[in-house]
């Protein structure tokens, strides 16, 4: 255990001439509006602009900025002619900076740039220009038709549809752009080629509330004569959802609805739109389903269907489809792409005679793969996630999800086949039918996810350690796939709200994901309740069943707070305040007037938690009141803090008052006068002590509890609730020496046996596979991110990055790594929206050596490990020891702190 001595530095400015001698040009690069580099078809009227400081030296910081906007880069290198001039602005703020310019409207494509003056008064030079682009903001803007084929009503998947028409240009093209969407997934080709490298398109939301379009240059793709093709599949509008069977939850039509826009070199505009001249007809995808998989006969292919000239005589005409434009919306969340390919590791034949191969890495994505036949040879390429213990392909957790591909060859050609609507979860790919030899480099494992911006990385000594880290960011990037889904590979694969909301600030460390976030929160404020329930899934796709749950509906509230705390994003509480109000009114509403919600409702409670085949213990069980109580306090307590932010002090007020009330309530009914909770677990206590639900007096009664029981088990006993707590629950009770014992714990349950059992994700149990191989049936994935949350206290706790509240968006850094566990380094980076974030520390018997980055416009404050007041010595980044007059007055720069050990016993 470390024991208390640290050494507080508070990095602000820092007065040494020294660093400023020499300074360099400061620049300004890496501009974003609304998160998105140059993003084309956006639907914010007031959008946010951000940049980032770039210079070698020390202690910069920006006193002034000046934005300027034009609708051409002639007017903006001209100054003429602007929408929008700040003028020279006295403020150090370069993140989500509100354009506050002329209106907006349709279509506009606006630059902007901005220069900068530093703490010292010298202007940077203008930026690189950036822009944005705007979509299509009225209604009665959409000009083109709803389109649908008319089929036969099925139960079950149908073929996907394919959409043509031609066109033809006489004049010059300046520009040209088309907006796009559809009922269920679409694909898009232009003269034969698909626009755009976007997947699961136009994604996933609450469809019967708000659909987003999408927005495409297509001016390199036009010529005189043009033929425009769409296919659409059944997604998630219209395929099967969830693990009741339901099909077509959202309708029973696809549809398909794009806008052509051209602008000539003349001046005028053409619009070209889906309308009833449109011809549509099925093709070789027989069917395609999210969990069912793909069926394809190449056989049935028509050459050249998105060109001209071809002959569509046999296609019917379309049926224009009445159906809403008022609930699209712009996409301005992370589009699903293509990211990685895998080439097999391995290549065997299974005891039951399977041919297999093993990518070594589960991922979500399909295969790719080459193939040379005959005509009419059928292929079949099923998924799964693991061995059995015989070594045969398990797919028995994947319940009635099929997920298998199916591709017929047309023969006597060399063929690719890679489905269009559907992605499985796996590691393994079994082939069948296959005549040929196939090799591994005929087999391609392809990663798709939402294209997130990777942000952190963190590494230490222990290489398995290293590996939960890796399996914390490939479960993040496997189930978030436009929404964030508690699983990949079953028939299931939805927005869960509880999982969404113990991994939000893990999954905030590992990748970007304010947009991300942003769209997920829209649908929850949308298919939120009117009383405040918080359906169990968003968008919700089960009618609400079983809503209202603590720890899951809390998603409302601490969801958007994680997005603040991370990105200064004060714009989403506003939009979300009243979805979030609306949830702790639902549950003071349920807790009545003794303020315990103890209503006999559905709680999924400590979900998943530890189980003991001991006659004398059932397992670490926590009162689901208890849980529930905890979390109405604690979401309150956010909410009162997120009300005085935005200015609404009587809400602040009452709020507060509440979540008092809540807290005197809680220890009333759940601590006894010893400080021993009702629900003597580990997850009550970690609720407790995260949720600053003890009473002073009783602080140590309540730590010496926690504690004491996870001495006695030796090992974790908490669920979905509990296990994101409980770490940094001990080390907030000054524990470390627990919290680690946790951490390199490798028999079950723990969250290195897993990866002793060759986990390449986490797992949704701690015993998803025991030692022997066998795995349960039934509920039970291998790609589950929720006990990845623990990724959060690595990131904050072992190397030490934290936020200070009071200046989120790390506009001032907290730097407090934690020694122990027998850890001989750990270094995490972290890319921030003001720049690269570095906390590092290595450790050998006598010394500590601790390095820092500090990015421009930042502070910090340190607090050095292990430190007695000993000799510190502290170096610049080339090395040279600098003396500081005044520890407190640091800024931004490189720098190293060398401090010997004393006593590592205590560590």
């Amino acid at each position: 255990m470390m024991k208390g001595f640290y050494f507080i530095i508070t990095l602000l400015f820092f007065s040494c001439t020294a660093f400023v001698a020499n300074a360099k040009t400061i620049e300004v690069g890496e501009l974003l509006t609304e998160y998105r580099s140059n993003p084309v078809g956006i639907d914010v009227q007031k959008p946010r602009l951000t940049w980032k400081l770039k210079s070698e030296d020390y202690n910069v910081k920006q006193t002034a900025y000046e934005v300027r906007v034009a609708t051409s880069l002639a007017a903006l290198k001209s100054n003429k002619n602007l929408y929008w001039s700040t003028g020279k602005v006295n403020s150090e703020q370069s993140v989500n900076v509100i354009y506050e310019g002329k209106e907006l409207h349709s279509t506009e494509r606006l630059y902007w740039q901005v220069r900068v003056w530093d703490h010292q008064n010298k202007v940077s030079k203008w930026s690189t220009p950036a822009y944005w682009e705007m979509g299509l903001l009225n209604t009665s803007e959409w000009k083109a038709d709803w389109i649908t084929m008319t089929e036969e009503k099925s139960p079950t998947s149908l073929p996907s549809q394919y959409y043509r028409n031609e066109f033809q240009l006489k004049k010059g093209i300046a520009s040209a752009r088309v907006y796009i969407t559809s009922l269920g997934l679409y694909q898009l080709f232009i003269n034969g080629k698909k626009v755009g490298d976007e997947l699961f398109t136009p994604g996933f939301t609450s469809y019967k509330k708000r659909i987003q379009y999408q927005v495409y240059d297509i001016t390199d793709l036009l010529e005189s004569q043009n033929a425009v093709g769409a296919i659409v599949g059944d997604g998630w509008y219209r395929g099967y959802l969830g693990w009741e069977g339901t099909h077509a939850y959202y309708g029973d039509q696809l549809g398909l609805l794009a806008q052509i826009q051209i602008q000539y070199t003349d001046g005028t505009q053409e619009i070209i739109g889906t309308d009833s001249h449109w011809k549509t007809s099925y093709g070789p995808i027989s069917s395609s389903d999210i969990y069912n998989g793909e069926k394809y006969d190449a056989r049935k292919e028509m050459k050249g269907w998105s060109t001209v000239d071809f002959n569509d005589q046999q296609w019917k005409s379309v049926e224009v489809l009445e159906h809403s434009k008022s609930i699209l919306v712009a996409s301005n969340s992370i589009p699903v792409k293509a990211i990685q390919e895998l080439k097999p590791i391995k290549k065997f034949t299974t005891p039951k005679g399977e041919l297999v191969f093993d990518l070594g890495q589960n991922i979500v994505g399909w295969a790719k793969v080459q193939l040379n036949g005959k005509r009419g040879e059928k292929v079949t390429l099923r998924f799964a996630e693991a061995l059995d213990k015989d070594g045969n392909f398990f797919t028995k957790n994947l319940r009635s999800a099929e997920a298998t591909d199916i591709y017929i060859l047309k023969g006597g050609v060399e063929e690719t086949f890679e489905p269009h609507f559907t992605f499985h979860g796996f590691r393994y790919i079994s082939v069948e039918g296959y005549s040929g030899e196939l090799t591994p480099e005929d087999v391609t494992g392809v990663v798709i996810h939402s294209e997130m911006q990777s942000t952190g990385t963190f590494e230490c000594s222990d290489p398995l350690i290293n590996q939960l880290q890796s399996n914390i960011r490939w479960s993040q990037k496997d189930n978030f796939l436009d929404i964030p889904t508690d699983c990949p590979q079953r028939d299931e694969r939805v927005g869960w709200t509880g999982d969404t909301q113990v991994f939000s600030m893990t999954g905030a460390f590992n990748f970007n994901v304010a947009p991300f976030y942003t769209k997920w929160l829209k649908d929850l404020a949308l298919d939120q309740q009117e009383d405040g329930e918080v359906p169990n899934i968003i968008p919700d796709m089960w009618n609400n069943k079983l809503g209202g749950c603590t720890a899951w509906g809390d998603a409302a509230v601490i969801v958007p707070w994680t997005v603040y705390k991370v990105y200064g994003d004060q714009r989403i509480l506003t939009e979300q305040y009243n979805s979030m109000k609306k949830w702790v009114m639902y549950m003071k509403n349920r807790a009545g007037k003794d303020y315990l919600w103890n209503e006999r409702k559905h709680h999924w409670g400590d979900w998943l938690a530890y189980q003991s085949k001991n006659p004398s213990y059932a397992g670490a069980v926590t009162e689901k009141d208890l849980i529930a109580t905890a979390y109405f306090h604690y979401s309150t307590s956010i909410l009162s803090k997120v009300a005085s932010i935005l200015g609404k002090d009587s809400d602040s007020k009452e709020f507060e008052q509440l979540a008092q009330k809540v807290k005197e309530a809680f220890i009333n009914e759940y601590i006894t006068p010893n400080g021993r909770l009702v629900s003597h677990t580990q997850t009550a206590y970690a609720l407790v002590i995260s949720f600053d639900l003890a009473p002073d007096h009783l602080k140590e009664a309540v730590a010496k509890n926690l504690a004491g029981d996870v001495r006695k088990f030796k090992h974790l006993t908490t669920g979905f609730v509990g296990t994101p707590l409980l770490c940094s629950s001990l080390s907030k009770i000054n524990r470390d020496d627990l919290a680690f014992m946790l951490l390199n714990r490798k028999e079950y349950p723990s969250w290195l046996y897993p990866v002793t059992q060759g986990a390449t994700t986490i797992w949704e149990r701690w015993d998803t596979q025991k030692p022997d191989g066998t795995i349960i049936d039934g509920m039970n994935s291998f790609n589950h991110y929720a006990y990845g949350a623990i990724g959060e206290w690595l990131y904050s706790h072992v190397a030490g990055i934290q936020i200070e509240e009071s200046q989120p968006g790390y506009k001032h850094i907290v730097f407090s790594p934690h020694l122990g566990g027998g850890l001989l380094s750990s270094r995490a980076n972290l890319e921030s929206l003001y720049g690269t974030i570095t906390s590092d520390w290595v450790m050998d018997d006598e010394m500590v050596q601790y390095s820092i980055v500090v990015p421009p416009n930042t502070s910090a404050t340190v607090v050095l490990p292990y430190f007695k007041g000993q000799e510190v010595i502290i170096k610049n980044k080339k090395g040279k020891e600098i003396q500081l007059n005044d520890l407190t007055a640091i800024g931004s720069g490189e720098y190293t702190f060398y401090y010997s050990i004393n006593n590592k016993t205590d560590l």
